[in-house]
């Protein structure tokens, strides 16, 4: 996926502006790839910052910026 910038995986979280961004995970439904990210409530545009590919690289999303999987807004 081009245009993904992958951050170093560190022991610290993360921050994101809760107030304006909405955690998301976005799945293509022809390929089933996932990527999470935070799409901005005004404009719409999502930024995406992970790839998704096992529960355990969604475990890290989670705990890397400190979003509870209740959350996460799924898009198709």
């Amino acid at each position: 996926m081009w245009g993904i910038s992958w951050a170093k995986k560190s022991g610290k979280a993360d921050t994101y502006d809760k107030e304006g961004k909405i955690p998301v995970i976005r799945a293509s439904i022809c390929t089933g790839e996932k990527v999470a990210g935070f799409k901005d409530e005004v404009t719409g545009k999502f930024e995406d910052l992970m790839l998704i590919r096992t529960d355990a690289d969604l475990q890290e999303f989670l705990r890397r910026y400190q979003v509870e999987e209740g959350e996460i807004r799924k898009e198709w």
